[in-house]
């Protein structure tokens, strides 16, 4: 790979860049609804808006005010309330949480302190500010958090109260449905890309026989068709455990479909819509993306296919840190950054498109893979065990690539999300895969 490295400056510019940027997005996602839709608990899987909002000003103190610049606490009182790990999102309504204005002001304070720390933080001698590494992990974390209030905005009830563009319209893709992956070893995972989390690390060699990928993600219209043919009610396409849990919780379409007079709508940040069958489809669990790929006598990738496809290029025989290349996303190569509030139609962004033909790699929505969420061989938690290493084992399933609600800085060719195979509340996706010979 490329010498990943900027100098200092560069690398300042691009840690204010970031933070502004994450706080520009949580103003707006907390500013757009009263102190009612702020307090309230929409769903038992999402906490309160109020908390995020004051939990990403915490996170910031403990890490750049108090590890990197030794500040005493501004609020120590409060770090128990905010503690993730503490507090289940189902009981954190009934914490004594700081009011709006106050975790508003709080916030601020903070922003403010942080900046000035940043100013005269020399990025080098430790780990944590090597790279500005702190700085590139608290804009991360407030971005993470701001897909997660995305999320939460979805799941409220009541009028539309986030708006934005549509993405531009594309033309139908008429392109080839699968690409061929070659077989052998490529470079998995990172050591050079300065804010990279510890579960991206360290860069290591994997070996994937030869297989065919989706050119793009499943859409709408392609799941629709496993609907119509009965998939929801053949045990066939599920695992045992998936066919219990969507008899269980009586599922039979992805989250916010409806069947109205013959026709499948949606509901979107507030609005009903008709389904677009050109999109990807939207809010799937792992068990509903494994077992349309069965129906479709496919499968789902795995990670490492994944990454395969999105980062190697078989020009230089290299792994590249996006399909595009090594340049940091713009919006001509993938919906990111919640500039748009829904997916782009399958098909999309060809300036983002990978060596090999496989677009929509990055963006749009978070793609279920096989895998479990597991470490790579040598990874060593930093800066804390909670981020990554508590997670690791097959209670939680790999997602790869980045939604619209993800910004850049939190989105890369490397980058691991997971969650639980039931979870269809957050912007997920899939595309399948199959053997190169079936």
């Amino acid at each position: 790979m490329t010498d990943l490295a900027p100098d200092t400056e560069t690398l300042r510019e691009r840690a204010v860049t970031s933070l502004v940027t994450a706080r520009d997005r949580t103003t707006l996602l907390t500013a757009c609804v009263d102190e009612p839709d702020l307090t309230a608990q929409h769903s038992p899987l999402m906490s309160p808006l109020v908390w995020d909002l004051a939990h990403i000003g915490n996170q910031e103190e403990q890490w750049l005010l108090r590890a990197v610049a030794g500040q005493e606490a501004i609020r120590p009182e409060i770090d128990s309330l905010y503690d993730a790990f503490e507090h289940p999102r189902a009981e954190r309504p009934r914490l004594p949480l700081l009011p709006p204005d106050e975790a508003r002001r709080y916030a601020a304070e903070v922003r403010g302190r942080a900046l000035d720390v940043l100013e005269s933080t020399a990025f080098d001698g430790t780990r944590l500010t090597e790279a500005g590494f702190a700085f590139g992990m608290i804009a991360q974390h407030e971005q993470q958090h701001d897909e997660t209030m995305l999320i939460t905005h979805q799941l409220r009830k009541g009028p539309q109260a986030l708006a934005a563009p549509d993405p531009d319209p594309a033309p139908l893709f008429t392109g080839p449905s699968e690409v061929l992956v070659p077989g052998g070893p490529f470079t998995m995972g990172t050591s050079t890309e300065p804010w990279a989390l510890d579960n991206e690390r360290p860069a290591h060699v994997r070996e994937v026989a030869p297989f065919w990928i989706d050119t793009t993600p499943v859409t709408n219209a392609a799941y629709l068709a496993f609907i119509e043919d009965g998939g929801y009610r053949d045990p066939r396409w599920w695992t045992p455990e998936g066919w219990a849990h969507i008899r269980r919780s009586s599922i039979t379409a992805p989250l916010f479909w409806r069947l109205d007079g013959g026709q499948w709508l949606r509901r979107r940040f507030g609005v009903t819509e008709a389904v677009p069958p050109d999109e990807p489809v939207l809010h799937v669990c792992w068990y509903e993306a494994d077992a349309y790929a069965r129906w479709a006598g496919r499968r789902l990738p795995t990670e490492a296919e994944w990454e395969k496809a999105a980062r190697y290029d078989p020009a230089g025989d290299r792994s590249m840190r996006y399909p595009w290349g090594d340049a940091d996303p713009g919006p001509e190569h993938a919906n990111l950054g919640q500039r748009h509030l829904r997916p782009a139609p399958a098909g999309s962004y060809p300036a983002g498109e990978s060596p090999l033909g496989v677009r929509q790699l990055i963006g749009d929505v978070w793609e279920w893979t096989a895998s479990d969420f597991l470490p790579y061989p040598g990874f060593k938690a930093f800066p804390y065990r909670e981020y990554s290493e508590v997670f690791f084992g097959s209670d939680y399933k790999v997602l790869r690539g980045g939604s619209f609600a993800v910004d850049p800085v939190a989105c890369r060719g490397t980058f691991r999300n997971w969650d639980y195979p039931i979870r269809r509340q957050i912007f997920s996706g899939f595309r399948t895969a199959r053997p190169e010979h079936v």
